[in-house]
């Protein structure tokens, strides 16, 4: 059901994909320099998790929804966007995602939280999902829907792994930053911005039929 050749390619595809800058890898990348790798760990958990129920709803058939209904589409693809525009405006005007202050630490569940409702309420996941993993499915080889299941967790792991190990890294400019304010508060603007940027980009986000 899954030649090694395939799973190669996919994981190669998938890596790429993980590594590539977005909302969810800025925000593991926060924690990480914020509260150290446990909280890396719980957001990117979190994304990881987002995957997984991309990849569940993209089995049901609930991802079709998106693609062929123009109110089902248009309601989540405001709610994400307006989700990662509000982590933007939150980044820039309290400074607070990333913040070497003990009293701004975050519970780990609600860093969790962030973390799967940034990927969940973000479309655009979603809609990769349904276009990027039935390219390594094939009918021949067994069901489907196990297939796609199978898949969808490679790609929930990954993101998982390599976000906390990302993460993880950050935390070692803790030190630095500590003694430098202004680079704190400009990683902040940071970060804001690229939520923003994602927020607006859902919003330009056309519906594919």
């Amino acid at each position: 059901m899954f030649p090694i050749d395939v799973l190669i390619a996919y994981f190669a595809a998938v890596l790429v994909v993980v590594m590539s800058p977005g909302p969810d890898n800025i925000l593991a990348i926060s924690r990480g320099l914020s509260q150290g790798w446990s909280a890396a760990a719980a957001s990117s958990v979190g994304a990881g998790l987002g995957i997984m129920v991309h990849s569940v709803a993209a089995t049901l058939g609930l991802a079709l929804v998106l693609q062929t209904s123009p109110w089902a589409f248009w309601l989540v693809k405001a709610v994400g966007a307006v989700y990662l525009l509000w982590l933007g405006y939150k980044a820039i005007t309290a400074r607070s995602l990333i913040s070497l202050k003990p009293a701004d630490r975050q519970p780990l569940s609600r860093v969790f939280m962030t973390g799967l409702l940034s990927n969940v309420l973000n479309p655009k996941p979603g809609l990769f999902v349904v276009a990027f993993i039935p390219q390594f499915v094939s009918a021949t080889r067994g069901s489907v829907q196990t297939q796609m299941l199978v898949y969808g967790a490679i790609f929930a792991v990954v993101t998982a792994i390599v976000f906390t190990v990302l993460g993880g890294l950050a935390t070692r400019l803790s030190a630095w930053l500590e003694r430098r304010p202004k680079a704190v508060a400009a990683a902040n603007v940071g970060a804001g911005v690229t939520f923003i940027a994602a927020g607006l980009s859902i919003l330009a986000l056309g519906r594919k039929t």
